[in-house]
């Protein structure tokens, strides 16, 4: 399932706040962008325990519980204590949309009238469902029409700020807190159609508790190593060159001033390919779209920039290329005026290095 319309995850307490307290809610996310997280802390903040239920390691009678044979000689089904409780508790159905027809159809009562057979919610419980979409390369069943239209769908977004600003206070790596400061939109990517690993809120999570564990003794081939293990693979290589530059106190800035040079060494690539990405986004913030509205400063930061370019070719045209690069979508990002430019003017700057 898709929405136009998402929320992130700091809007999320006070939808749930209004919504779930009297309807069922079902939250849809990509993987590692936070849903279980974000139900917990919310169970937590109404003083309610919450009972997680993972969908794919249900069966019916998991929730149905098991027949028994009562005085008068009947069968009455009898709920599992997990489910059975005296005192009002926030339900979470984790997985929901991954599990077994037979499973999702056992809920069915347990989201609408909220009862399983005689035992009934306690008054104050609340019921929230999660899962992934089928785009997500996730395990993911059709949910079925009864069961959709029993409950409120809400659709998360990931949110660098919203992850930024919850990380600051829980321990995360000041490696990762600054490099995803520069570079927010490394915190999520789409999952590959491969099986691959990509970034994820917590993937990033993951990496920093890596991080802490391996301390200073962390060598780059390790760092390495953890990054392509967790990370999106241009992520990685990014976060592994912005790395480099905090431990060598090397950056754009000097090279921008013409203090410093690009580096050459192959085994400086990574920290070639950062810099560079870091080169475009400076541009792509920088550089107005019209050149009519760029300041006599601005136009000489895109000399300057031009003559940066040929030096970038002269160690790597692949590297160079992902500086003036098309976006994902196929359309330019950076200005249309400046990248005529340097086709026009590039082949003079190369000259004038001779």
């Amino acid at each position: 399932m898709q929405s136009a319309v998402t929320v992130s995850p700091s809007q999320v307490p006070e939808l749930l706040l209004g919504l779930a307290t009297v309807r069922p809610v079902f939250l849809w996310g990509a993987p590692g962008i936070g849903k279980s997280s974000l139900v917990n802390q919310f169970a937590d903040s109404l003083g309610l325990e919450c009972v997680s239920l993972l969908g794919t390691q249900l069966a019916p009678e998991d929730l149905i519980g098991v027949p028994q044979i009562t005085p008068e000689g009947r069968s009455r089904f009898c709920p599992p204590e997990t489910i059975a409780r005296d005192q009002p508790y926030c339900l979470f159905l984790d997985e929901l949309n991954a599990a077994t027809p037979d499973v999702q159809k056992a809920f069915y009562s347990l989201i609408l009238d909220r009862r399983i057979g005689n035992y009934e919610l306690p008054a104050g419980s609340i019921v929230i469902g999660a899962g992934n979409r089928a785009t997500d390369g996730a395990l993911a069943r059709p949910m079925p029409s009864a069961l959709l239209n029993r409950l409120v769908h809400v659709h998360l977004r990931a949110s660098a700020d919203d992850w930024l600003g919850w990380a600051a206070g829980h321990g995360i790596h000041p490696w990762i807190t600054d490099h995803l400061t520069d570079r927010p939109d490394h915190l999520w990517s789409n999952p590959p159609k491969t099986e691959e690993p990509f970034s994820t809120p917590r993937a990033w999570h993951m990496l920093s508790d890596a991080l802490h564990s391996f301390g200073a003794s962390l060598d780059e081939d390790t760092l390495k190593v953890l990054a392509h293990g967790l990370l999106t693979p241009a992520h990685a290589v990014a976060f592994c060159g912005y790395v480099k530059i905090v431990r060598n106190a090397y950056g754009l800035e000097a090279i921008l001033k013409g203090d410093a040079s690009w580096p050459r060494r192959i085994e400086d690539r990574d920290l070639l390919y950062y810099l560079a990405d870091s080169f475009r986004g400076r541009l792509v913030k920088e550089l107005p779209a019209r050149k009519e509205h760029a300041s006599p400063t601005v136009r000489q930061h895109a000399y300057r920039s031009k003559s940066l370019l040929v030096q970038l070719a002269e160690i790597s045209v692949e590297v160079a290329q992902t500086v003036i690069a098309d976006g994902p979508d196929g359309n330019p990002v950076l200005p249309s005026w400046f990248l005529i430019e340097a086709a026009r003017d590039l082949p003079r700057l190369v000259e004038a290095r001779r």
